[in-house]
């Protein structure tokens, strides 16, 4: 897939790399903290359809420039005479594409991550994150309401009554706090974010991506479902790993005592 998306100016808005099956996805406007203007998100939106549809691509790495992740929504851009139906329903696109891609999507988090930036982070499977980061639901200090799914994303996170107090009060809250409120996943130094990231990213890409890919749909789709819903979802892509190439690689190795290499390949022909 291409190296850059859409641009912004003269910069590049959203920079991407892939290598060995990880797609590191870079927003790339540091002198605003990497705020999301109408390029970066038109940017996301090519880059998340294309790293759906794309075999090459295992899991998917979103970070920032110039030491920062996110700095929400760039407020200070000309909007036009597009109605704000219109451009939410944008927004909302990039979230939906976001959450639904069907592979591991890691974010790594450094400097601010704020309104829209951090609901982006929280829309990745998992959240890697420097001590020294900063977090808010900085909505009600600029007069709007959450979006880019937080009112759906926080609640099922930190539960109601922590979600309104982030929305509410539109604190900022250092790493370790999101960390204790289960909005982290992992907790790192500044100068080990790189490396714990690319080690976490590399154990993501060798595993089977079709059991991978279906068991974060199974996650995604049946924390809203019933007990009895969730069991014939499972043995629905269960019986498709065992279509695979994978499965019985898996316990050939297992017997044999070595590692398992993951191909994503069917076996039937």
């Amino acid at each position: 897939m291409p190296d850059t998306a859409p641009d912004s100016g003269s910069e590049q808005a959203v920079l991407t790399s892939l290598d060995d099956g990880i797609l590191t996805v870079t927003l790339n406007r540091p002198r605003r903290k990497n705020a999301l203007d109408a390029a970066t998100w038109d940017g996301l939106r090519a880059v998340f359809t294309r790293a759906g549809d794309d075999p090459e691509v295992r899991v998917l790495v979103l970070t920032g420039a110039g030491g920062d992740f996110c700095a929400g929504a760039d407020l200070s851009g000309d909007r036009g005479d597009t109605h704000p139906l219109q451009r939410m329903r944008g927004v909302n696109e990039v979230a939906l594409l976001l959450h639904e891609l069907p592979i591991p999507t890691i974010a790594k988090v450094e400097g601010v991550a704020v309104g829209a930036g951090w609901n982006l982070a929280l829309g990745c499977d998992l959240v890697v994150s420097s001590r020294t980061a900063r977090f808010s639901q900085i909505f009600a200090k600029r007069g709007l309401s959450l979006d880019f799914g937080g009112s759906w994303l926080l609640p099922k996170i930190v539960g109601l009554q922590k979600a309104k107090r982030l929305a509410l009060l539109a604190e900022i809250i250092g790493a370790e706090e999101a960390e204790r409120l289960g909005l982290v996943t992992y907790l790192v130094e500044p100068g080990e974010l790189d490396g714990f990231t690319a080690d976490l990213a590399e154990r993501l890409a060798d595993a089977a991506p079709v059991a991978v890919r279906q068991s974060k749909q199974l996650l995604n789709e049946n924390a809203d479902r019933t007990m009895r819903d969730a069991l014939s979802s499972e043995a629905r892509t269960q019986s498709i790993n065992f279509a695979t190439e994978d499965a019985p690689a898996a316990f050939d190795a297992f017997i044999e005592k070595r590692d398992p290499e993951f191909t994503g390949k069917w076996a039937v022909k």
